[in-house]
């Protein structure tokens, strides 16, 4: 009789101390993982998590996504960048998937005017479903879980792949690479530090390319153009913004000249021998029409990667 009282009571002393700690998933390779941590998470505004982006064409350079807006009406977060520059970077770099909306039902990011299911709540070891981000088809399987960390793996039908870890105790992606066909990592993106409360002001530069071109050195000038149609969806444009990575050789040079439908010159540059300007961005007016570019390059090996896109500024204070 007594060893059975005494099996009943650690029976119950170890029920207690599991209501105590919270729901965990019973899977012994889960870790201490909650069932809150595998549902969708709701959002404030004024969450926050920074991100470092590394890519191979743009290097590194970090952002810092906050909540801007809750539409429960529309059924919408919409997310914003707390540095205007940092926004007209990515409005013409465009390796952000998960700025402007989100949908509130399963964290779904824009592609195409469409949501994109990148997440797949509640998460379940084993699960696929499909999405397209980045320009690529994604296949996608709940890889494992542990800690309260979920680890996808997505393959596309290019031979991309797409591996990323949410955290359920940030509410938000703590890591993703995308590797193309050929082995080499096309994006990376780290967390850095997750806040709530922001205050401030918060920018997002709703964005469409307009041109990215790269020039190389040329004993002739070298005539391009592009055409500002405005947003797809009827509206004009804020403004252009623009971004340049110039390498000139010793001894070479180089110019660029923009000019709008008006005779305008709203961008001009000039570089001397062995210049370097990696990473310049700036904004210049909108008129829809024709902008034609002229530019010279001397010097073996100098090049001048110049990319622009069109934008609409949404701004809101915290």
């Amino acid at each position: 009789m007594r060893s059975m009282g005494l099996m009943v009571w650690l029976m119950f002393s170890l029920s207690l101390a599991g209501c105590l700690e919270g729901p965990s998933v019973s899977s012994d390779n889960r870790g201490d993982t909650t069932e809150d941590e595998l549902r969708l998470p709701s959002w404030n505004i004024g969450d926050q998590w920074l991100y470092t982006f590394i890519t191979p064409q743009f290097g590194e350079d970090s952002a810092r996504l906050v909540v801007a807006e809750v539409d429960n009406e529309s059924g919408l977060y919409r997310l914003g960048i707390s540095s205007e520059r940092e926004a007209q970077r990515h409005a013409v770099i465009n390796h952000n998937p998960f700025l402007g909306r989100v949908t509130m039902d399963g964290l779904s990011a824009y592609e195409e005017g469409e949501p994109q299911p990148v997440f797949n709540f509640p998460w379940n070891e084993g699960d696929t479903w499909s999405f397209t981000l980045l320009g690529q088809q994604w296949t996608a399987m709940t890889a494992s879980i542990y800690n309260g960390v979920v680890d996808v793996v997505a393959d596309s039908s290019d031979g991309h792949r797409l591996t990323y870890a949410f955290s359920g105790r940030v509410g938000f992606l703590d890591s993703m690479v995308w590797t193309d066909g050929e082995g080499v990592e096309q994006l990376r993106m780290e967390l850095t530090q997750t806040k709530t409360g922001y205050t401030g002001d918060v920018y997002f530069y709703q964005a469409r390319d307009l041109l990215d071109s790269t020039y190389e050195e040329n004993d002739n000038d070298i005539y391009d153009s592009f055409f500002d149609s405005g947003h797809p969806g009827g509206e004009d444009w804020d403004v252009l913004v623009w971004y340049l990575d110039v390498n000139i050789a010793q001894g070479g040079s180089g110019t660029l000249s923009m000019k709008d439908h008006q005779g305008a010159s709203p961008l001009t540059r000039a570089w001397g021998s062995g210049a370097s300007e990696k990473g310049a961005i700036g904004t210049i007016p909108s008129l829809s029409g024709d902008y034609s570019l002229t530019i010279t390059l001397r010097g073996q090996s100098s090049e001048l990667h110049l990319k622009v896109a069109g934008g609409i500024i949404t701004q809101w204070t915290l």
